[in-house]
């Protein structure tokens, strides 16, 4: 039997395992992604994209794809017994900052995000192969042997497991999911039409019992509303016909069209032991699942798959190493987030529908230190220079694509790849350079030297 020979074979075509697709294939590696599914997925879902995830796809170079196709976070409208209420916002709207260039959530549907994902994979050559599912696989000291349902098998340095909550990857590995599973807690999720305007989200409750009710929020471009209802304690079946029944028991005043995509879900909080196994690695769902509240699953992802990207490609044991170490402890935080929120919303705390910054996922940071200011773990600030020409750019212009970034303040650059000196104006220097005629750059880094690692935070820094 023929095996084919490859980089890194990835086990699930989402979000994750999509992201850490174009990252490795932007850096030449030969990386093939597989999926179980015969067909891609075409519901919601995942909706909510946190400000992190944003910069995230600004690197990856779809941000303006994501921000065509989606739309800030709508104003819901409340309505108790039937009767409008109030108008309320999960959160407070901001505005740009020179650090942060993306302060906002952002509405896209998972399948429609999914999509923009798979053009740019497509555009490095690398497609996404349906119906071609892991059946099993035997790693060694010098890579992985999978076997695949097509018959196939392909030897890999190393093999990704994001393939899901049910991961089998994380199965066959033997590694345990620590957390639990609320049985006693149902809510019917799904995509639906409805006579209702698309500019507006709403909330449907009684004013008994205002916490309690029927979200719907409108999903960009697609003409549907995602939903989430709370379910009773008997059986019902994922229809719309069960929705129509809940919006009518709350007066809703509420006609519904066809139903796109439904699940019924239960609180599933659950946490991977490990995250790798010598040259096997987890990623998103398969390493961690979340409540829905706060839209963090999805994201969390996303950021796993770009801190072991460009490690995988590297290849050195350290940097291996820490990909554990870090998205571990970030999952671990993240976890008790959404499940704070989820406990507010089951309890009808008037809170429940906030998000504020332990959300956005900008304050991710994996410092080793208590120390203030900006410090080596932290995120790398954004702000606006001005290049050798006078052109206006960004600092997350120069950290754009596989590479890190070395930024030195006052001082000349060596002719080094993707070397920056970092002027005030009327500074002279030799070599490649960028101008910070505002003061944002000094002001954010106060530093001699940082180099930016290519998932975009501080790997060194020269006070």
């Amino acid at each position: 039997m023929e095996i084919q020979k490859m980089d890194i074979v990835i086990a699930g075509a989402g979000p994750a395992g999509l992201t850490l697709a174009i990252d490795l294939a932007r850096r030449g590696v030969g990386v093939r992604i597989v999926d179980k599914a015969t067909e891609f997925f075409r519901g919601s879902r995942g909706d909510g994209l946190q400000p992190r995830t944003l910069e995230v796809f600004d690197d990856l170079g779809v941000i303006g794809a994501v921000l065509t196709a989606g739309r800030e976070m709508p104003a819901f409208r409340v309505h108790l017994d039937g009767e409008y209420v109030m108008e309320r916002r999960m959160g407070e709207r901001r505005e740009p900052t020179p650090d942060v260039p993306y302060p906002n959530g952002w509405v896209l549907g998972q399948s429609q995000t999914e999509g923009i994902l798979r053009d740019r994979l497509a555009e490095f050559g690398v497609r996404v192969e349906l119906g071609a599912e892991l059946t099993g696989f035997t790693q060694d000291g010098a890579g992985v042997t999978a076997e695949l349902s097509t018959g196939e098998t392909v030897r890999a340095d190393y093999l990704v497991g994001a393939d899901g909550g049910r991961s089998f990857v994380r199965k066959a590995l033997g590694i345990e999911f620590e957390g639990v599973t609320d049985e006693s807690v149902k809510m019917l999720l799904g995509d639906v039409e409805a006579d209702l305007d698309p500019e507006f989200g709403y909330w449907f409750a009684r004013a008994a019992d205002p916490g309690s009710g029927v979200m719907m929020s409108p999903l960009p471009g697609i003409g549907l509303f995602q939903f989430g209802a709370p379910l009773g304690e008997a059986d019902a079946e994922p229809t719309a016909e069960t929705l129509q029944s809940i919006l009518d028991g709350l007066n809703a005043g509420v006609r519904l069209g066809e139903l796109a995509w439904s699940t019924v879900w239960r609180p599933n909080v659950r946490l991977a032991k490990r995250f790798r196994e010598g040259r096997v690695f987890l990623i998103g769902d398969a390493a961690h699942v979340h409540p829905p509240t706060g839209g963090q699953g999805l994201n969390t992802g996303v950021q796993d798959a770009f801190n072991l990207g460009w490690k995988l490609a590297d290849g050195s044991p350290e940097l291996l190493d820490s990909y554990e170490t870090e998205r571990r402890a970030v999952a671990e935080r993240v976890l008790g987030v959404s499940s704070e929120l989820l406990r507010r919303h089951l309890e009808g705390d008037e809170r429940a529908h906030e998000r504020g910054a332990e959300t956005q996922q900008l304050d991710i940071s994996y410092r080793v230190t208590d120390e203030p200011g900006l410090a080596v773990g932290d995120r790398a600030p954004d702000a606006p220079v001005l290049d050798a020409g006078g052109a206006e750019v960004r600092l997350f212009d120069l950290f754009r694509g596989p590479h890190a970034t070395r930024l030195i303040f006052d001082a000349d650059a060596p002719e080094e790849p993707h070397t920056y000196a970092v002027l005030r104006p009327g500074v002279k220097a030799a070599g490649r350079y960028v101008v910070d005629a505002e003061g944002f750059a000094f002001s954010a880094y106060d530093a001699k030297e940082v180099v930016v690692r290519p998932d975009g935070y501080v790997g060194a820094l020269t006070r």
